[in-house]
């Protein structure tokens, strides 16, 4: 079969526009890391079988895929196919013809909101703490309390002495429960920078009255400081909101441009055939398990802005999104939103028919294709840690240079 094929500036157009297309780069997720366009999404072609309807769940959407001249773009072609995706073209001269074309490549995974995270503390000024700071606090027992939001995996693997987990979007409804004295000081930390950004600037925007820094640099830069990591620690903040933090987090999602809508308006943008639709149930997976409303696909807030490219690989989708507390929705919402998606979150919906399932996991890729992050595990390879920072502190220029990002900061 006769392949069909685009140009770069065709894609680079459909990103503009912010037309719905999906550039899927088929080669392993290790390769991937090297180098690829801002919004390609990377689906391995030999994951295809496994990962695509889910991922992809409108059959006519324009997708684009990609190699680097390996031979894998035809083969995901006729994967694609066969599952009965209809408009499926490859990247005329593949990943060089990008590179020839002039237009940027982004290394590591989830690049673009790791961008967007280094642009939201360039235009919000974020404030944050060295890791030698932080210590003096610990060591003088001063009134701080430290909410790591990285996954509880994440955190059990190593984490800041004697810091809680409090992963990603639950920071403002669990804060006045971590954190109940207002001149406590809450220092929010991940494994690198990004995580620890989105979630300080959160409690900010939320309007939490006490004051709040991020651990520049998150474990990472705790490493690079010799400071001592915990290893093995379970300790969870339990869910308690401060004051006016419902009304508060829905605030932030109007000013960034969130709409709300109606179970009955849903079901209408659900039988638009010419649309993608992703539905996401943010809240935790223990919830999620217990009852969820129909169709709906669990992915936790913090780590969906986080990995919105696995989730959600067709730019210029709709995203939906529910939480029966809507604290957590409204502040996903609001990050994506920001990040130049079209954003609801549900109101309601939780007084019907309910399933309980579990969260949908897909087994893990062979270890030698998929990328290594350098703040996995507890090796320490200082080099690789701080090549990662000063990659990171670079990506608000080469979105610059890119300039296809079309993202704003409230």
């Amino acid at each position: 079969m006769t392949l069909s094929t685009v140009t770069a500036s065709h894609i680079r157009i459909a990103l503009l526009r912010r037309d719905e297309i999906a550039l899927l780069d088929v080669r392993h997720e290790a390769v991937f890391a090297t180098g690829h366009p801002l919004f390609a999404a990377n689906m391995a072609a030999d994951r295809i079988a496994l990962e695509a309807e889910t991922r992809l769940p409108r059959k006519n959407v324009q997708i684009v895929v990609y190699d680097d001249g390996e031979g894998l773009a035809a083969v995901a072609i006729d994967r694609l196919r066969a599952l009965g995706y209809t408009d499926v073209r490859q990247l005329d001269g593949g990943l060089g013809a990008w590179q020839a074309a002039g237009h940027e490549l982004f290394q590591d995974v989830n690049s673009y909101a790791k961008a967007f995270g280094e642009l939201v503390e360039q235009r919000r000024h974020t404030p944050s703490l060295s890791a030698d700071e932080v210590s003096a606090l610990i060591a003088g027992h001063a009134n701080i309390r430290i909410l790591d939001v990285r996954r509880f995996d994440e955190y059990a693997t190593m984490n800041i002495p004697g810091s809680i987990s409090v992963p990603g979007a639950e920071l403002v409804l669990r804060a006045g429960r971590a954190a109940p004295d207002p001149d406590t000081t809450i220092i929010v930390n991940c494994a690198g920078r990004t995580r620890s950004i989105i979630g300080a600037q959160s409690l900010i925007n939320a309007g939490v009255t006490n004051k709040v820094r991020a651990l520049r640099n998150g474990t990472i830069g705790w490493t690079l400081a010799k400071q001592n990591l915990e290893h093995g620690a379970d300790r969870r903040g339990e869910i308690g909101a401060f004051e006016g933090a419902d009304a508060n987090a829905r605030d932030v999602a109007y000013r960034a441009g969130v709409r709300r809508l109606t179970k009955a308006e849903m079901a209408a943008l659900q039988v638009q055939t010419h649309r993608t639709l992703y539905r996401f149930d943010v809240r935790a997976a223990e919830e999620y398990a217990a009852g969820h409303i129909p169709g709906f696909r669990h992915y936790p807030g913090g780590q969906l802005v986080q990995e919105i490219d696995m989730a959600a690989p067709v730019r210029g989708a709709r995203i939906i999104l529910t939480d029966d507390r809507s604290v957590r929705a409204d502040m996903t919402a609001s990050w994506l939103a920001q990040m130049g998606w079209e954003v609801y979150v549900l109101d309601g919906g939780y007084d019907g028919a309910l399933e309980a399932t579990p969260p949908l996991v897909w087994p893990k890729p062979d270890p030698s294709q998929r990328y290594r992050r350098p703040y996995e595990g507890t090796d320490i390879d200082t080099g690789a840690m701080q090549a990662y920072l000063d990659w990171e502190y670079g990506l608000v220029e080469q979105l610059r240079r890119d300039a296809t990002h079309g993202f704003f900061v409230i």
